[in-house]
């Protein structure tokens, strides 16, 4: 049974170490389940990107919609940042490895994101990462914060970061418009 806990850094936050059962043929590791987030909508959409080592994604956020990252193959860096309103962990910043160790060691973690996390990785190897999510694609829900505000306080792992043009010219924090600025608890 995989072990599920609630970060004590960001509200909501929750990262999964399942269980990995292997031989000499390889492993096999159940990445997902429903029931291991009871407050959380079911999964609709699926999707995978490749990163090549350097490239920084984020940091990105939703005002509905959360996710469920996991590392299938390589190394990232995960960077979440609480940006809800009301939030008890509000302006918090965690981060954490998925994937591939520095030890060469598989970590199989996996992290559920809610609505209002701001998010982003950087690929510390060519990389894949799959993510879940739990409404379908709306670029109206499709927000971004700048990577590399200093009130983030992100440490990205990577001197020299290759970035979408998007990633380049997101808004600060502090220059987030009302009407986009999540709020704790709310919903729909």
């Amino acid at each position: 049974m995989a072990t599920v806990t609630e970060s004590d850094v960001i509200t909501g936050v929750f990262i999964v170490d399942p269980d990995v059962h292997g031989d000499e043929r390889g492993v096999f590791v159940e990445t997902y389940r429903r029931a291991w987030f009871p407050s959380g909508r079911e999964m609709v959409q699926a999707n995978r990107a490749d990163r090549q080592a350097g490239a920084i994604v984020g940091l990105h956020y939703h005002l509905h919609q959360a996710d469920y990252w996991y590392v299938p193959f390589g190394s990232a860096r995960v960077v979440l940042h609480d940006l809800r309103e009301g939030s008890p962990t509000d302006g918090a910043t965690l981060a954490l490895d998925l994937g591939r160790q520095p030890d060469g060691s598989h970590s199989h973690r996996g992290v559920y994101i809610p609505p209002g996390v701001a998010h982003g990785f950087a690929a510390l190897t060519d990389m894949t990462i799959t993510y879940l999510v739990d409404s379908y694609y709306n670029p109206a829900d499709e927000l971004g914060v700048a990577w590399d505000y200093p009130d983030v306080g992100a440490e990205w792992g990577i001197a020299s970061p290759i970035l979408s043009r998007r990633d380049q010219t997101n808004p600060r924090r502090a220059d987030l418009e009302p009407q986009w600025r999540p709020h704790f608890g709310l919903r729909t």
